[in-house]
């Protein structure tokens, strides 16, 4: 790990580090998927073992699961565990009703799915994330891969009725290769620039046949925190002003997964 972190690692980090201290001993947390989330990931490990904090983790990706495992989290599957306490993962976009768009790490579906079945969800973000209007970062909307370009089309179809500014459609690449999920699916990546009202669009995607999740998380977030890079930390809740949380000591905080394997 270098010793001098870029100002939007920093940030991410802050909120990583301050979202660990939502987890309590003997808590089921499912473990989110992106670079914010694999900071509180290796934050979870450093409290693990100088705590001997006992927690079972459900990873929203295979990644995630590999990365816990290799700094010796305990992680199970969702069907294991049941039911979570918490879920903490990152987000592309959040904004002021703490909607969320999700998934440019290809693992939406998983990711919704963990979320969904926690009694919270703490979304853990650096400043840039936050929007007036979701839809800036393209929506991913993962699909199966017999007959994607007939779903496609139906879902262009609908755009056209939908309060939007874009209309474009991907299909993502993982190199010269179409990107495949954890669980096999494509993701076409909606480029729509502004959406006007994310709860009825989300429910038009998901009655397209072909689709199988899409990247709208609508009223499942309960707690967005915010990093900065000089450490500060806010907590953004729904119906509420932004409020400061905490101050993470970033340069003691430099060389904590020196042991960890990093």
């Amino acid at each position: 790990m270098p010793t001098e972190l870029s100002p939007i690692e920093k940030a991410k980090f802050a909120a990583a580090r301050h979202a660990t201290t939502f987890i309590r001993d003997g808590m089921k947390v499912g473990l989110g998927t992106g670079s914010t989330a694999a900071w509180m990931v290796r934050c979870l490990a450093e409290r693990v073992r100088d705590e001997g904090l006992r927690v079972t983790g459900v990873a929203t990706s295979t990644r995630t699961a590999d990365l816990a495992r290799s700094l010796g989290l305990t992680v199970t599957t969702l069907e294991e565990a049941g039911w979570l306490d918490l879920t903490i993962d990152g987000a592309d976009e959040f904004d002021g009703d703490l909607g969320l768009i999700k998934g440019g790490g290809a693992a939406l579906l998983q990711e919704k799915i963990v979320a969904a079945a926690s009694d919270r969800m703490v979304v853990i973000a650096d400043a840039a994330k936050r929007v007036a209007a979701l839809g800036a970062f393209p929506l991913p909307v993962e699909v199966i891969p017999f007959g994607w370009t007939a779903t496609q089309r139906l879902i262009e179809e609908m755009l056209a009725g939908q309060d939007v500014l874009g209309h474009e459609i991907t299909r993502r690449m993982a190199g010269d290769q179409p990107l495949r999920t954890d669980e096999n699916n494509l993701i076409l990546d909606l480029h729509l620039k502004r959406i006007g009202d994310a709860r009825a669009l989300a429910l038009m995607l998901n009655q397209i046949p072909g689709v199988v999740e899409n990247g709208l998380f609508n009223d499942i977030c309960d707690t967005v925190i915010v990093g900065h890079p000089d450490g500060r930390v806010e907590a953004f809740e729904p119906d509420a002003p932004a409020r400061e949380v905490g101050l993470i000591d970033i340069r003691s905080s430099a060389n904590i997964f020196a042991d960890l394997g990093e």
